[in-house]
Order: C-alpha cells, then sequence, then structure tokens
C-alpha cells in the first residue's frame, strides 16, 4: 500500500494531494482549491533534509465529501457558447437583426466585439442576381436552361416539358398538413434562395433568418422595380431636358463678362484680368493634341532635352520666370520658334515647355487690349466689308499667340450672336505663323487649322521697288498687311542695336495703317523690360505722333526720311512721356524696379511631370509687353488727353461721377498693392509719366477702401486716394543720367565729397598728416627692402597749395 510518509523527494503539494487521496478516498479525483491550504513562499521546497522527517504536513481539519455533480447551468453555458460560435463562423463580422438574445449578445461582445453592421445578403454569399424576366412560376411546364453563347456569355432558354397529372385530395390534404408549420407559399423566397438556404443552413434558428434575409431582399427588389415602371411610364419635362442642354460642359476659359460682386463699376472697368483670373488651357484644342504627340516618346527624354536646352531644372532660360532661378544670369529664351535646326526631341521639348506659357501671357494681353479698345474692335474687323476677317500674324510663339487669339475670336463670336449682330457666315479671319524648323511645323500643325506656315518673314523694307516679286512666283502676290502682330521673345536674342532696329522697322511695314495693333512681349526680368521699353521710346520718337506726347527736338535729317503717323499706346502705359523707369537708355546695372506683369496658369500633365511637381499644379508667368496702335482705329475711340489735369482729376476719384472716365486717362498699378490694416497703398505710372504712391485709408471712402482692397497688380484705379507722393524708382546704376533717381545715381550725385585729413602736431607745430579713407581700418604700412618704414604722404604741401589757389 503506498504511503504518504514514503514518498522520496516528493513536494510538499504533492504530499497534501496524496493525504487528501487517503482521508476522501479516490471517489473523485477532483480537489477543492479551498481545502488546500496557500503556500507563502517557496521556501518549504529547500528545506534540509534533516527537518523533512520532523515537519508534520498533515491537516487537522475535517474531511468534507466533494459534490461530483456538474452546475445545473453549465449546460447553457455551453449552449450560449456554440451559438455564439456559429453565428460568428456563419454571418462573420456581421449579425442579422434579433439574431441573439441578450445573454448571447453579452458573450458575442466579449468574445469578438460589437458586429460592423446587420447582415446583407451579399455577405452570406445568397444569389443577388436580377429576377427572372418572365415569369415561370404560373406555369409549371416552362423550363428554363443555360447555354453558352458565341462570345462565351450564358443566356437563358425557355422550353415546355410534360407535366403528371394532378394529386388526389387526399394528398393535397396531406401536403397541407405537412406545410402547417412552415411559411406560407406566396411569401416563400425563390427557388434558387431555398436551394441555397437548406444547403448552408445548420440549426433552424440560422435557417429562419437565413429565410427572412433572402426575402426581405427579394421583396426590396420588386418594389425597386416597380417604381422603375412607373418612372418610365411618366412623360419627360422637355423644359428640362432644354435646361441640360443649356449647360456649358466645357472648361472654363478667360471670357469678357463682369464679375458680378460688390465691387464699384469703374473698378470692374479698369480690372486686369481674365475670368476666371487662372488660366486654364484649352483641353480639346491645345492640350490633347499636345499630349497625343508627346505620348509616342518617353517624357523622361523630353525632360532631359528640355533641361539641357533651357538651363536645368525649373527651366529659367524658356518662357518661365521660377522665382528660385532670380540670380541666374538674365537670358533670352534659349530655343526660339525660328531657329531653323531643331531635331525631333527638341521640338517635342519646345512644344511641351514654352506653349503653356506662351499661351497664357498672349491671353492675358489680349484681354487687357480687348477691354482698352472696346468690344467693336474685333466684331468691326470681323464685319469688314470683303467679308475676309481679321489678319494676324504670330512670330515668336510657335503657335501659341494663335491659339489664344482664336478663343478670344471665339469669345467675341459668341457676344455678337447673343447680341444679334452675328453675320451669317462663319467667323472668317486669316492666321499665320513663322515656324523655322520643319519638326516644329509638322506638330503645331495639329491643333492649328487654317494657318498658314513661313519659314521666316518677309523682308519688304529691303525690297526695293519690286515687293511684289519678293516671295520668288512667277506672278506678283499681293503685299501682305496684318491687324494683328504678335512678336514674342525675338528682341532679347538679338544682341545688336542695328538688329533690333531693322526687325521693327520691317514689322512696321508688315502692320495695316488702318487701325493695326502691334504686340511685343519679352520675359519678366530687367533685361526683357529694358529690350521693350526701348522699342517703346524709339516708336514714341520715330513712328507715331500723339497729342499728349512730349515736344521733340529737331529732327536729325536721315538717309531715308520716316514720316510719323497718328497712334497711340494701348497698353500697358497710359502715357506717351518718357518711360520713368527707364530713363537712361541701355542697360542699367542693378535695377530693383521695372514694369512687368504677372499671369497664373495651370499646367497641363506632361509640363507637370517635365518639373517633377506635386504640391501645386499651377505656375506664374512674369513679362513685360507694350502694344501699340497705328494709324486710325476702327472704332470711334478717340485719343484723350494726358497730363496733370487728367492726374489730379483721378486723384479726386471717380466714385461719385456720372459718367464713366476713359480707361487709357486712369493710373495703372505697376506693383503688387501693400494692404494694411486700416489703409491701402499703390503704387501706380500716372497719366503725367511719373510714379506715385497713393494711400486709400478706410477714413478716405468705405467703398474706395473696399476696392482697393481687392485691387491686383496691374489694375486700373479709378476711386482717388487721400494722400499720394512721388516714388523713388530704383533704377541701379544709372550710367549716363545721374539724376534718374535711383540709390547709387543718389550717391553719384554727390561726387565731391569733402576730404578728411588727420593732423597730427605738437608744441613744435603740426608734423605729418594723413588722408581717412572709406574703410573702417586702415591699410598697414608697406616696408622697405632696407627695413625702414615707408615714408608717409605729406599732405601739407598740397593743402598749402589749395589755399593759395583760392586766393
Amino acid at each position: 500500500m503506498l504511503s504518504a510518509t514514503r514518498a522520496q523527494g516528493s513536494c510538499p503539494q504533492c504530499r497534501l494531494r496524496l493525504l487528501n487521496l487517503f482521508e476522501n478516498g479516490f471517489v473523485s479525483l477532483r480537489r477543492d482549491p479551498r481545502s488546500l491550504p496557500r503556500i507563502a513562499s517557496t521556501s518549504n521546497r529547500t528545506l534540509h533534509s534533516g527537518r523533512r522527517s520532523n515537519a508534520r504536513f498533515f491537516s487537522t481539519t475535517k474531511g468534507k465529501f466533494q459534490n461530483t455533480q456538474p452546475p445545473e447551468n453549465a449546460s447553457n453555458v455551453s449552449d450560449i457558447e456554440l451559438t455564439v460560435r456559429q453565428a460568428k463562423h456563419a454571418f462573420g463580422d456581421t449579425l442579422p437583426k434579433d439574431y441573439l438574445n441578450e445573454e448571447e449578445y453579452k458573450l458575442y461582445e466579449r468574445l469578438y466585439g460589437a458586429p460592423l453592421r446587420e447582415t446583407r445578403p451579399e455577405d452570406v454569399g445568397m444569389p443577388t442576381s436580377d429576377p427572372m424576366p418572365e415569369d415561370l412560376s404560373g406555369d409549371p411546364s416552362k423550363r428554363v436552361l443555360l447555354r453558352e453563347t458565341e462570345g462565351g456569355q450564358l443566356e437563358e432558354f425557355v422550353y415546355e416539358a410534360d407535366v403528371p397529372a394532378a394529386l388526389p385530395e387526399a394528398s393535397e390534404e396531406s401536403t397541407l398538413a405537412s406545410s402547417a408549420d412552415t411559411v406560407e407559399p406566396q411569401n416563400m423566397p425563390s427557388e434558387a434562395g431555398l436551394d441555397y438556404i437548406n444547403a448552408v443552413a445548420k440549426n433552424p434558428r440560422e435557417y429562419n433568418a437565413l429565410l427572412k434575409l433572402q426575402k426581405d431582399f427579394e421583396n426590396s427588389n420588386l418594389r425597386a422595380a416597380e417604381e422603375d415602371e412607373v418612372d418610365e411610364d411618366e412623360p419627360i419635362d422637355e423644359e428640362e431636358e432644354v435646361e441640360e442642354d443649356d449647360e456649358d460642359e466645357g472648361e472654363p476659359d478667360a471670357t469678357f463678362r463682369p464679375s458680378n460682386s460688390r465691387l464699384h463699376q469703374y473698378t470692374r472697368l479698369g480690372q486686369w484680368r481674365t475670368d476666371p483670373s487662372t488660366v486654364h488651357l484649352p483641353k480639346a484644342d491645345f492640350v490633347s493634341p499636345i499630349s497625343k504627340l508627346l505620348d509616342r516618346t518617353d517624357i523622361k527624354h523630353v525632360k532631359d532635352a528640355a533641361e539641357k536646352a533651357f538651363g536645368g531644372a525649373d527651366l529659367p532660360f524658356s518662357v518661365a520666370t521660377p522665382d528660385a532661378k532670380k540670380n541666374f544670369p538674365q537670358k533670352p529664351v534659349a530655343m526660339g520658334a525660328g531657329h531653323h535646326k531643331m531635331n525631333e526631341i527638341e521640338a517635342d521639348a519646345f512644344i511641351a515647355t514654352n506653349l503653356p506659357g506662351m499661351y497664357a501671357s498672349v491671353m492675358s494681353i489680349l484681354v487687357e487690349v480687348r477691354k482698352r479698345l472696346g468690344s467693336e474692335w474685333i466684331s468691326k474687323l470681323i464685319s469688314r466689308g470683303n467679308g475676309e476677317g481679321p489678319r494676324v500674324l504670330d512670330i515668336g510663339a510657335g503657335g501659341a499667340g494663335l491659339a489664344a487669339w482664336q478663343h478670344v475670336l471665339d469669345a467675341e463670336w459668341d457676344l455678337m450672336s447673343k447680341g444679334g449682330k452675328k453675320p451669317h457666315h462663319e467667323a472668317p479671319g486669316k492666321k499665320t505663323v513663322v515656324v523655322g524648323s520643319e519638326s516644329l511645323r509638322q506638330r503645331v500643325s495639329r491643333f492649328l487649322h487654317n494657318t498658314t506656315f513661313l519659314p521666316r518673314l518677309p523682308d519688304y523694307l529691303h525690297s526695293g521697288n519690286k515687293a511684289d516679286l519678293l516671295d520668288g512666283s512667277e506672278k506678283p502676290l499681293p503685299r501682305k498687311s496684318f491687324d494683328v502682330i504678335i512678336a514674342s521673345h525675338l528682341l532679347m536674342p538679338l544682341k545688336e542695336g542695328f538688329h533690333r532696329k531693322a526687325l521693327l522697322d520691317n514689322l512696321w511695314e508688315l502692320l495695316s495703317p488702318d487701325g493695326g495693333v502691334l504686340i511685343f512681349m519679352e520675359k519678366g526680368h530687367p533685361r526683357g523690360f529694358e529690350a521693350v521699353a526701348d522699342v517703346r521710346s524709339r516708336l514714341l520718337n520715330e513712328f507715331i505722333v500723339s497729342p499728349s506726347s512730349d515736344p521733340q527736338p529737331e529732327e536729325i535729317v536721315m538717309e531715308r526720311q520716316r514720316v510719323r503717323e497718328q497712334g497711340m499706346i494701348i497698353a500697358p502705359c497710359t502715357n506717351h512721356k518718357a518711360c520713368p523707369m527707364y530713363l537712361t537708355p541701355g542697360l542699367s546695372g542693378g535695377r530693383k524696379d521695372f514694369c512687368h506683369f504677372s499671369q497664373r496658369f495651370i499646367r497641363p500633365p506632361f509640363l507637370q511631370k517635365i518639373h517633377g511637381a506635386t504640391h501645386h499644379n499651377h505656375e506664374d508667368i512674369n513679362f513685360s509687353f507694350v502694344a501699340i496702335q497705328r494709324g486710325t482705329l476702327p472704332t470711334n475711340i478717340n485719343m484723350p488727353e494726358q497730363g496733370a489735369k487728367v492726374t489730379d482729376r483721378a486723384f479726386k476719384g471717380y466714385e461719385s461721377a456720372r459718367e464713366p472716365p476713359n480707361p487709357l486717362t486712369l493710373p495703372r498699378s505697376i506693383l503688387p498693392p501693400l494692404k494694411r490694416r486700416g489703409h491701402v497703398t499703390l503704387d501706380l505710372c500716372t497719366p503725367t509719366g511719373k510714379i506715385e504712391r497713393w494711400t486709400i485709408p478706410k477714413s478716405f471712402s468705405s467703398k474706395a477702401y473696399h476696392d482697393a482692397r481687392k485691387t491686383k497688380w496691374g489694375d486700373l484705379w479709378a476711386l482717388g486716394a487721400k494722400t499720394r507722393v512721388p516714388r523713388q524708382v530704383r533704377l541701379g546704376r544709372g550710367g549716363a543720367a545721374p539724376n534718374d533717381g535711383g540709390v547709387r545715381s543718389r550717391e553719384a550725385q554727390r561726387g565731391n565729397k569733402p576730404r578728411v585729413i588727420h593732423l597730427n602736431a605738437d608744441s613744435r607745430g603740426i608734423y605729418s598728416a594723413r588722408e581717412r579713407t572709406g574703410s573702417k581700418r586702415e591699410p598697414a604700412e608697406r616696408r622697405t627692402r632696407g627695413g625702414k618704414k615707408r615714408e608717409l604722404e605729406d599732405l601739407l604741401e598740397e593743402l598749402k597749395k589749395d589755399e593759395e589757389d583760392e586766393f
């Protein structure tokens, strides 16, 4: 017999178990934890072997028999857990409504958490296909089969089958009795749903839940089908269709509609901006054709070619003007549209990088010119007697200028159609573009239609008396003349002045004398502005005569006398005097202030990839320009007076004036407005030909203050101001003109500065003299070869001579 005291090497806990067995018998192997003493520590396991025999481990408490029967609710707990686990397995993370009772749901949340949502048919794999198109439940003789078509799809095939005779009445009673405990036949789901439920359900509760789910789903589908049939039967309102057709689904582009805002009408009259202010390139006529062209080449190769041709990252030597490259050399566009040697990849790089920016800048200029000349400018060009329409020449922009002009023409055409002035024929016009490379011409012709391509400009200036035979044809051709000439980025590549002069003379010969408009545009940096300002100065002095122009000196008789014609500057200048920012011809180093403007546009996808931009998809392009009209305009607009009286009247403001002011007599904002708390400061170029700073505080006029806070760079200002002061223009080193207003020029005026000489004297008198230098630390004295100090320059004799000369 096993003895508890003879169990060698056993732990105290094992001995207690054995003693419990001897006292209570082997009735149950399950011990009562409460009958065993708790062991506070494990020190008993490490007792010395000599002390183990003296320890008494028998319990003195009376032994009690344990209840060997399981608790009454043990079966219920196991059933609840089984039900919960089956629900999780059947419905996943969802749960049907009222599927579990309160106790089961508590256990479900404790084990798996709250369900995501109620169970849907697709969560349990129920068939959710559309109901059969043909109801076959009423005719049991019809059967349906699925057969495969030629395209690999399945279609339904209905056929008839023999049906046995009806069963006797006894069988009907038995079927009714058997279905008494089930759902009514008319409420049963479809046959496919019942087959699925019978195959999936594992218990009655799950069967009923799936049955209810399938039945609700089919009923909802039937109600939706009935509502669709009712909607089809209702007549469609014709007015709603007309409204839907009238909606403009195109992209936003530059328009001429005034914005509905709280701005004064004269403030809206002088706004410099398109509508919307950010130009969106037309997708169908501009972006998509270029994108299709570039799809033939990997965009990485186009990016490498563009960076190689236009100065590296950010393309500083393209038409773009990145802020990060302001300290780069101010160079012209590295590769122009008239470049004759251009390979395929260079043509792709030129189109992808230059054309979007050129389109945006030319669009901004054309919108401003159209605002200043009025709506009749283009409408009368369209409605001319011979019906040929406006003649436009694009030189330097590679077709981007013509694309912008076409959209301005289309916008004016739409306005004419709404006003009842639209002629019966299509929008007329002749478009000509100068493209030197054959590769570039093939690409540009994809999105420019009905356009004449010229490899170079005809030179009528040097053609002599045979200008009609200039094209080299047998029959003499008529002399080309254009109503609008857009010259983009042509002046800066010409380093010599006589080359620029020849270009201007040739373009003036091509311009129509009946109100032709000549536009010169360059990059918006100091060198580009100086090129445009030089053209403006020459046009005012040699080509046009304006009533408000400054009196010119006696003309020098040249070899070929040019007759000055009537004309005027349309934009951006509001005066015909010398430009206050270009007082000295030529280049000016260190120039800070120069006349330029900015236009934002949305980059197309291909340009976005070339720049590698991810944070924003827009770009601001800066440019300088001048638009001049030759001869008489086709409208009744007369050149207004410009001078001090006009400036004083604009300073008072036209807020309460009954008649609108002439936009050509208003000052223009040449820099971004300075908007501070309680007042706004505008830097304006006035009709007197001076740069002034006007301040519009809130105390001057609430309307003027409100509109001043809404003004932007380039706007004309018509609501006056409270104070005005001359603004010093930072023109850098003025060269030959010391009084140009720049900081360095003002210092140069003080050329005869007093000389400061330090005299050292003692009791014997003055013994040395030294002139003070401009540096804080005077240079150290040099030593001669003999080791002696270099003798200081004695200025006493020079001072004595100066005194003798004065007397």
